[in-house]
């Protein structure tokens, strides 16, 4: 919980740095593939949590990952983690930026659940239709699911649409269960 609030303080330092030079779309970028970085390589992961690692390797590391690749915002959010002794926190620190810079530029997050993942021209049309029903931009996330058989599942904010085929079946099933049909033998 603590780092959790620790974390959102920092984002929130940084998304009024990035503001101020108004960089904060391209932080936003670099705050995603760091994020995905760290999440996609565990030993980066575990390079960042180890209590046996200096402070400045872990920071070297990610400079030699992400120089030339990154605003210097992003790489003096390294620092800064470094000097604090919180390279650990800054997976959390860049979900919480993304989180808090869809929330100030009113881009709702929209999770697709599909059996395959989707395509291109499916996911503009996904992205079209969400416009469409929530006047708002969305960043769309992909969740593949073999056990939905087919069709989508789409959430966005508090509101579901289930277009799956395995929800078919199961309120055909539904229907099947509570209805009054006596078999004639």
């Amino acid at each position: 919980m603590k780092d959790t609030k620790a974390a959102l303080r920092y984002a929130k330092a940084i998304l009024n740095l990035a503001k101020d030079s108004k960089s904060e779309s391209k932080v936003n970028d670099d705050m995603i593939s760091v994020a995905k970085a760290i999440a996609d390589n565990k030993e980066l992961d575990v390079m960042l949590h180890s209590p046996i690692i200096k402070a400045e390797d872990k920071r070297n590391v990610l400079n030699a990952i992400f120089q030339g690749k990154v605003n210097n915002i992003t790489l003096g959010l390294f620092h800064l983690l470094e000097e604090n002794k919180r390279l650990g926190i800054l997976e959390a620190v860049a979900k919480k930026y993304t989180i808090i810079y869809d929330h100030l530029k009113h881009i709702d997050i929209a999770k697709v659940t599909t059996a395959v993942p989707l395509t291109k021209d499916i996911e503009k049309q996904v992205m079209k239709k969400i416009v469409e029903i929530t006047g708002n931009k969305a960043s769309l996330e992909n969740i593949v699911n073999p056990n939905i058989l087919g069709g989508f599942i789409l959430r966005v904010g508090d509101v579901q649409y289930d277009a799956s085929i395995s929800n078919y079946l199961n309120e055909l099933r539904k229907e099947f269960d509570h209805s009054d049909f006596i078999p004639k033998i």
